[in-house]
């Protein structure tokens, strides 16, 4: 499989100052990223376009550029060179182009965010805007995060494998739920009812609901609804074709500290993240092979609808080959 184009993760916003240099590998490709004085983060190729050396190690920001630890060429983050202390003038091409190549940068939710294609191809459509990740009175974010052999398709193809719940997470049952599909958008919703057993022994059905959207191959919100609302993005970005890195960033609605709803929410958590969630499927991801026409039954769930739905992230429509119609 190659690597779907679309809006990845690079970085927490609140963990990248202004004047920070880091060198970066994703998309199979050697990447620095870096906020300038002017508080605008920029993601370029890592080498120089003069002489080749890594703007990741010993590049320094000053002003609106990125300086070449080599000659001292600067670069602002939309690829352009704004300097060369000792050219008396600036190479032709310098002036018209971009010569370090820039991939487009947004931030949004907490994340600067930075749009693949493997073409060059600019974005196709926008980050979608979650305001609880960054409006006051919601809980300080809880971040995980896990490195493995494996892409963003099988990832998000999790949510619709419904069988597997069972075999890998101990869950009886899923509840029946509604998916939409809009474009390079899908929402899925289920609404139902869980016992809860609270700390006086007694226990009480309480309305419950899970709520998805998935906006291209790299953004994935989640809402889970019980007693209170647990927020979570699902953060995965392609290293190289078969390795990813996925984070989880979870925040909450206003809870009392040290309250039962805290609990819950904190076991809500762990077993998101614990071996009845993701890391029951990460020893599976990692070694399993991308069946590209697989033998179905009628119990797995709209896997090949799902697999359609993501065919457009590939610039390449070849590269998943074509899937039999349901």
């Amino acid at each position: 499989m190659d690597i779907p184009f679309g809006w990845y993760f690079v970085a927490y916003a609140d963990e990248l100052a202004i004047g920070d240099v880091r060198p970066l590998h994703y998309f199979g490709r050697d990447l620095v990223l870096f906020r300038n004085e002017e508080g605008v983060a920029g993601l370029l190729d890592a080498y120089c376009p003069h002489l080749g050396a890594h703007l990741g190690h010993g590049g320094v920001v000053q002003g609106d550029s990125l300086r070449c630890p080599f000659h001292a060429w600067a670069f602002r983050p939309n690829g352009f060179c704004s300097s060369i202390p000792y050219a008396r003038a600036m190479p032709p091409i310098a002036k018209r182009s971009p010569i370090a190549r820039p991939y487009p940068v947004t931030e949004a939710n907490g994340v600067v965010w930075a749009w693949y294609h493997p073409a060059g191809v600019e974005p196709m459509f926008d980050v979608m805007v979650i305001p609880e990740f960054t409006e006051p009175g919601w809980a300080p974010q809880t971040r995980r995060e896990w490195r493995f052999a494996s892409n963003p398709q099988e990832i998000a193809e999790n949510g619709v494998d419904v069988a597997h719940f069972e075999f890998v997470h101990g869950m009886a049952h899923v509840p029946e739920g509604k998916t939409s599909y809009d474009g390079h958008v899908r929402r899925s919703e289920a609404h139902g009812e869980r016992e809860v057993s609270y700390p006086d022994g007694s226990k009480k059905l309480v309305k419950s609901g899970v709520s998805t959207v998935q906006n291209g191959a790299g953004q994935k919100t989640t809402h889970l609804m019980a007693l209170n609302t647990l927020a979570l993005q699902v953060l995965a970005t392609p290293v190289e074709a078969d390795e990813v890195e996925l984070r989880f960033c979870f925040t909450h609605d206003p809870v009392e500290p040290g309250s039962f709803e805290e609990q819950m929410i904190k076991a809500q958590i762990a077993g998101t993240c614990g071996q009845t969630g993701v890391e029951g499927d990460i020893p599976i991801w990692a070694h399993k092979i991308h069946r590209v026409q697989p033998l179905l039954c009628d119990g797995d769930g709209p896997i090949l609808r799902f697999r359609r739905y993501f065919e457009q992230f590939y610039a390449d429509p070849t590269e998943p080959q074509s899937i039999a119609a349901e």
